[in-house]
């Protein structure tokens, strides 16, 4: 009853199939969405209205949640039927990933009209993952990724609130996204810190509806954490964070396959993964109590230490004007990669130990020859489905659509209903970021040194 979609770099970033930015990554890390007909076909025969959709998706998630409604609207299925996720968390992808398109404020606004148009037309839809996940892949510490997420997330709720939304109503749709590393004490301790400091925040927010106070959050176990050496080894791995995962209380996990080091899962390895969380969940009998770890002094210590440490983080970007100055100022973005470059330092020292890699090492160790590779032929199948599609629209409804488009980002008005009648004139996602490109700029990496 649940899918979770994982779109290409050039979906990702605004870039139709036959541009040239978009040459040999087509379909490569997720698949290829220019047009409302690819997502009928990536749709088809999936019932929207009993099928709950995760897509992982920031820059360009308005445009790919128009898609999915105009699908359901084709089908004349209700738009408060439809239940989902988009992750939507733009702020991260400046100080961690690095797939935005416009500058921070232009964005931000995207964000809110997502939140405005489906508390009106999409109830069921949680309209935000807010995402720690890929802070903490970019090197960022444990009390960092609590406190950076979170002051994200007190942005998204200031950028709500100004655009007349009422916390303990969309407080309630709200999700986050973190990380699992191979600590494992101080993992299940981070979880049960997050989950503590969220709830006083949002009261000290004013907020007094007890679910729009709950932090409702997904795990992914560490991809950063696996290697291309021994990948045997990462099931182990992938076992232990899951486990800290579960123990520290998360709602949804994903575990990753031992050979995406290397590549995409291999359907073996995939498979390998989802067996781990079923051992946990059917076997492990961790899943049976609430906080099984509570009361343990190591557990409590810690998440005592990390609560107090990320509220120390998170204090100091609040007093300086939240996470948009810092973002903007490149604050958050020196943290991480001091942060990283601390731990690398200490990984090539020997002082902390990766087993295959600076400690245990098989200098014989042949590389695995059973990974995913990705048929090339695809993306020229993919760019000759766009360009048919663009031999058979209606141009003037289509040109019409876009210069709407364009005059209500020039203005105030939300960009949404624009996007939505875009697509069903056949405009596609390259042409309609570009669109707000021209509108909106494009974001230049802030240096920090």
């Amino acid at each position: 009853t649940g899918l979770s979609v994982a779109f290409d770099l050039p979906t990702q970033i605004g870039y139709d199939s036959d541009d040239p930015h978009a040459v040999g990554e087509v379909g490569r890390v997720g698949v290829a969405i220019d047009s409302l007909e690819d997502m009928e076909t990536l749709l088809d025969g999936i019932p929207l209205d009993r099928v709950s959709t995760s897509m992982t998706i920031n820059a360009t998630a308005a445009i790919l949640l128009a898609l999915y409604v105009a699908v359901a609207r084709r089908r004349g299925i209700a738009e408060s039927a439809l239940s989902g996720t988009v992750q939507n968390d733009i702020l991260k992808e400046y100080v961690a990933r690095g797939t935005y398109i416009y500058p921070p404020r232009p964005s931000l606004r995207l964000v809110t009209d997502v939140f405005a148009y489906c508390a009106e037309r999409v109830p069921k839809w949680n309209t935000i993952s807010i995402s720690g996940y890929h802070i903490r892949e970019a090197g960022a510490t444990a009390p960092q990724e609590i406190a950076f997420t979170f002051a994200n997330a007190l942005e998204y709720v200031r950028a709500a609130q100004g655009a007349g939304l009422d916390a303990n109503r969309f407080g309630e749709r709200l999700s986050f996204f973190f990380a699992c590393h191979s600590d494992f004490v101080e993992e299940v301790a981070k979880f049960r810190a997050a989950r503590r400091l969220w709830a006083r925040l949002m009261m000290e927010r004013g907020v007094t509806n007890p679910k729009a106070q709950q932090l409702r959050f997904h795990v992914q176990t560490g991809g950063v954490t696996l290697t291309a050496q021994q990948p045997d080894n990462n099931v182990v791995r992938v076992g232990l964070q899951a486990l800290a995962a579960v123990l520290g209380g998360c709602q949804s996990l994903h575990t990753n396959a031992k050979d995406e080091a290397l590549a995409l899962p291999s359907e073996a390895s995939a498979k390998l993964a989802l067996r781990t969380q079923q051992v946990i969940a059917f076997e492990s009998g961790v899943a049976d109590t609430v906080d099984p770890l509570g009361g343990s002094y190591a557990v409590e210590a810690a998440t005592e230490q990390l609560e107090g440490d990320a509220r120390k983080i998170l204090d100091r970007i609040e007093s300086k004007g939240g996470a948009l100055r810092a973002i903007e100022q490149g604050e958050i973005q020196r943290d991480i990669q001091e942060s990283a470059y601390r731990f690398q330092k200490q990984v090539e020292a020997g002082e902390r130990v990766i087993v295959g890699v600076n400690r245990f090492q098989e200098t014989d160790e042949a590389p695995p020859t059973d990974i995913l590779r990705i048929d090339p032929e695809l993306e020229s199948a993919q760019v000759a489905r766009l360009r048919g599609l663009r031999a058979r629209r209606d141009a003037g409804r289509w040109a019409a659509a876009l210069d709407a488009l364009a005059e209500q980002a020039r203005g105030g008005g939300n960009l949404v209903p624009c996007l939505l009648d875009a697509v069903l004139a056949w405009a596609t996602v390259g042409e309609i970021a570009g669109r707000l490109r021209e509108v909106f700029g494009e974001h230049r990496e802030t240096l920090v040194l």
